[in-house]
């Protein structure tokens, strides 16, 4: 007769977990999902690897299920344009035409041979091109830096595929544009457009105007959007009508210009569209001239769904997955990659005939028992001005250990960046990192967050740096109260401008004991004066017009405040990072340490406003969950590389 396994768990403090979700596993031939393009049969897509210094790789899938790299190192498919990118390749007919991190410039790969520059040498970058055959060109998004002490200059542009003559603009004037889109017979073009202060969510443009045989814009008008409503994703349909996305009636809503009205195809109190941070994303697409499938976002759940054009009716359709991003749709088939709290997220496709899916590319081969898997809650908790906000609760949770009676865990709080974002449900090994380990995680949605419709959206107007840390503290206060969390080891931890809410909220409340800063924003002026074109007034909105509202960004920048800093930090600084300099981070360690505070600085050459390179994101982690070790006087099941923690 066989023996039982002994299931007796383990009894050890919170914190001292062992864990099978190490840093190892976490970045071992992990990658990060991007932009998706479908080209006939076949399917392209981006791959950012850690394991490969965070190279950007586009990897071709045809019927046959063959995948292949289709740049070779040191190419990386990466553009800057707004700094953060996207948009950065096409593919028409085969060909492939990218954006070269290196030099900027856009190289075509024709099948079977190396890529090959088309744009000149400069200061010039190029993104979210689409292909006009009939003209032999690539129409895209054109940002010039070459005339230094002025701002960069961003038009529309077109490029020959050949590479036989310089770029010639077809847009110009305003500040910023995006999303270039042909009409189906070639005559027409579109393109979103905005100026400063806004940011495109606050409210952008949709233009549409004539193309003239040589290819130049002719006659142009203004279909949508103002300086207070904000556009999103414009394609024309089949039969040449025009769909967009717009938040006229509070929410990221699907609407069509018919017959020189436009009209709201589905109305609900959900979100179709996102933050246009980067270039390239997508929420829709036409299977058929009376179909459309489509992504939306309603109480925190991203879902998939058929819309009937002709009824007008929408149906969802079932799939595992809460999150949803980048979806594209050709061929009867639907691209996208999504993810769940169980699922990683992965690039799958669904055979619209039969609704089957299938995973064409997951972001990490590794699985994990789900009996280390915390299952996120879904929260919403009151707040200032009696008002609610939102988040995921993840408590401790690993199958091999319990806790000592009556001990409550440390709670880590989490403010994502943006701050004109959201969190995520799907399966995050970093978040699953801290609660295999018995730390509690709350993740929040705070007012300023995407997914909630316009007004919470513009909750944040004017009040960075004040309702996202009331959110944060008012969202640790809920569990503290509902004995989920321990109010004595309280963590609060984010990067920039989540990073900015964990400092301010370290100097401003007494409330968190520790907190980590990943490239957080300190110094509001600065982030002002010398932050790049596309954030330069997003700040306006924000806190205030800089430097007419200067007294509030010094009341309200922790570097102009070190002296009310009271609880240990630990800081992450990319030594490249141009949008947060070291400068700041620095600053406040050195504060830090001279007030006697426990506090570690870490930093990473070569390292930007983010980490991309599979040793950092190791080094961060393990140092972070090290210096709370020390702070909060627990053992580490795990073995890790000692940091240096001054003052402790």
């Amino acid at each position: 007769m066989k023996r039982k396994k002994n299931l007796k768990k383990k009894v050890a403090p919170f914190g001292s977990w062992k864990s099978p979700i190490t840093t190892d596993l976490i970045v071992k031939k992990s990658i990060q999902l991007g932009e998706i393009i479908i080209d006939h049969k076949d399917i392209y897509w981006s791959e950012s690897r850690p394991y490969e210094g965070g190279r950007n790789v586009i990897v071709r899938m045809r019927v046959d299920k063959e995948k292949i790299d289709l740049i070779p190192p040191p190419f990386n498919a990466r553009t800057r344009v707004h700094e953060y990118g996207g948009g950065s390749f096409t593919v028409k007919d085969g060909t492939l035409y990218f954006s070269n991190f290196e030099d900027q410039r856009i190289y075509r790969k024709l099948p079977g041979k190396n890529p090959e520059p088309i744009t000149p040498e400069g200061n010039l970058r190029y993104a979210d091109g689409i292909i006009d055959k009939r003209r032999k060109r690539l129409i895209c998004v054109r940002e010039d830096h070459r005339n230094k002490g002025i701002s960069p200059i961003n038009t529309l542009v077109s490029i020959d595929l050949e590479g036989n003559n310089n770029a010639k603009v077809l847009v110009s004037g305003n500040d910023f544009y995006s999303s270039p889109r042909l009409g189906p017979k070639g005559n027409q073009l579109m393109w979103l457009t905005w100026n400063h202060p806004n940011m495109p969510w606050d409210g952008n443009e949709l233009w549409v105007g004539e193309l003239k045989d040589d290819g130049s814009i002719g006659k142009s008008k203004k279909v949508a959007g103002s300086i207070n409503e904000s556009i999103f994703q414009p394609e024309w349909s089949c039969d040449g009508e025009i769909y967009f996305i717009s938040d006229r009636n509070g929410w990221w809503n699907l609407y069509r210009l018919k017959e020189g009205k436009i009209e709201n195809v589905v109305k609900m109190k959900a979100e179709f569209g996102k933050p246009q941070w980067v270039f390239g994303l997508s929420t829709y697409g036409f299977d058929s001239e009376g179909n459309i499938i489509c992504s939306y976002t309603k109480e925190g759940k991203w879902n998939l769904a058929h819309i009937d054009l002709s009824s007008g009716d929408m149906e969802k359709i079932k799939i595992p997955y809460s999150y949803i991003s980048l979806l594209k749709v050709e061929g009867g088939r639907a691209v996208f990659t999504g993810g769940s709290w169980s699922r990683p997220m992965s690039l799958v496709k669904i055979d619209l005939s039969t609704l089957n899916y299938e995973v064409l590319q997951s972001s990490t081969k590794l699985s994990v028992d789900p009996g280390y898997l915390s299952f996120p809650e879904a929260i919403s908790f009151p707040t200032e001005e009696n008002k609610k906000a939102y988040g995921l609760h993840y408590p401790p949770k690993n199958k091999d250990y319990t806790s000592p009676p009556k001990e409550l865990p440390p709670l880590i709080v989490t403010g994502h960046g943006g701050p004109t974002s959201s969190t995520s449900s799907t399966l995050s090994l970093p978040i699953q990192f801290w609660s295999s380990r018995g730390f509690a995680v709350l993740d929040v949605n705070y007012g300023g967050s995407t997914g909630y419709g316009r007004e919470y959206r513009k909750r944040l107007n004017h009040k960075w740096g004040i309702v996202d840390i009331d959110d944060c503290v008012n969202g640790a206060r809920y569990l503290v109260e509902r004995g989920k969390a321990d109010k004595d080891r309280l963590i609060i931890r984010g990067g920039s401008a989540g990073g900015y809410t964990t400092l301010s909220a370290l100097t401003f409340r007494n409330f968190f004991k520790a907190g980590a800063s990943y490239y957080g924003i300190s110094d509001l002026e600065s982030l002002a004066k010398e932050t790049h074109k596309f954030e330069s007034h997003y700040l306006d909105g924000l806190i205030g017009p800089y430097p007419d509202k200067r007294k509030i960004y010094q009341e309200r920048s922790p570097i102009k405040h070190t002296n009310q800093l009271s609880s240990p930090v630990i800081f992450f600084q990319g030594l490249e990072d141009k949008i947060v300099p070291p400068a700041q981070s620095e600053s406040l360690v050195a504060a830090l340490r001279k007030k006697g505070l426990p506090v570690a600085y870490i930093s990473f050459k070569g390292e930007q406003h983010g980490f991309r390179r599979e040793e950092n994101i190791k080094r961060a982690l393990e140092a972070e969950l090290y210096f709370y070790s020390r702070i909060f006087g627990f053992k580490l099941g795990d073995r890790v590389k000692p940091v240096d923690i001054e003052n402790l």
